[in-house]
């Protein structure tokens, strides 16, 4: 089972196109489940997913939310096994959940366009980004619009019709009716306290990841030295795709999707069939 999860920001739908080619490229031998965070995707009406506190963002709950989820999905002896996948802020959190090893048969995992050194550096910046969003849209096609003008998503119309719809609610919730303005579901404004404990230390806990591991990335300008000595120690596998954005898996979904099955097939556990007992010869 591919296990994946999204950035700040999104949803499960940032996986969409990515899933769909995994889907295809292992003929269905693989299951995936790609998870809303809390405080993310559909969570605008009273019948939808909430928590006690959909503004706790820090890389604990979040990552017991997972953990929470697989474990309710995959109870007693029937957990199979798992490649976790995480994009930028949901790297971090995949990455917590498998050095802390509170998961059971965890095979893999994989991060996406994300690194210690580089998010770290980026940080001060991130305010600044922000603010330059829109704050509010007419319609959904003014937010995907912006979603491919900005670089979000670079230049792939399909994936940003899939994931940023579910990023934008109606501004007045009480009563619909009364306005089309967009609002974003998520203000990240909010997630500002838990940045830094997102990414600290996240080279040398990918690291000491019990289990295979695997980094996609945009670019090799962003490996920081802690991952420049990993990589020539072999203790992870690199891949590059230098034609996506960082949102890559919505680039490049089934460039994405190859590596993770390339990466399922060298990692997957061989299955021995059973045992026939030989016939008692007389």
């Amino acid at each position: 089972v591919f296990v994946l999860h999204h950035g700040a920001g999104h949803s499960g739908l940032s996986f969409a196109l990515t899933a769909h080619h995994i889907k295809q490229q292992t003929e269905g031998q693989c299951s995936i489940v790609a998870i809303d965070g809390r405080g993310h995707g559909n969570n605008t009406k009273p019948s939808d997913t909430h928590t006690s506190n959909d503004i706790d963002f820090s890389l604990q709950t979040m990552s017991e939310d997972l953990v929470n989820v697989l474990q309710q999905l995959y109870k007693d002896d029937i957990q199979p096994d798992l490649i976790l996948v995480g994009h930028s802020m949901g790297g971090s959190i995949v990455v917590d959940v498998a050095s802390r090893k509170r998961l059971r048969n965890v095979v893999g995992v994989c991060v996406l366009d994300v690194v210690e050194g580089s998010a770290m550096d980026a940080l001060a910046s991130m305010t600044k980004i922000l603010s330059s969003r829109p704050q509010q849209f007419g319609s959904v096609e003014q937010a995907i619009q912006w979603s491919l003008k900005s670089g979000t998503v670079m230049h792939n119309l399909k994936s940003a019709k899939v994931s940023v719809p579910p990023l934008v609610q109606i501004k007045d919730e009480i009563d619909p009716s009364s306005s089309t303005t967009l609002v974003w579901k998520t203000n990240l404004t909010k997630t500002t306290p838990y940045w830094t404990e997102w990414f600290e230390n996240l080279s040398s806990k990918f690291l000491s990841c019990p289990a295979a591991k695997l980094l996609i990335l945009a670019g090799t300008d962003r490996l920081d030295k802690p991952l420049m000595i990993g990589q020539m120690q072999g203790k992870f596998q690199l891949h590059i795709i230098p034609e996506a954005g960082h949102f890559l898996q919505e680039d490049e979904p089934e460039k994405t999707a190859r590596c993770l099955v390339e990466f399922w097939k060298r990692n997957k556990r061989l299955v021995l069939p059973p045992k026939v007992p030989l016939p008692n010869k007389k």
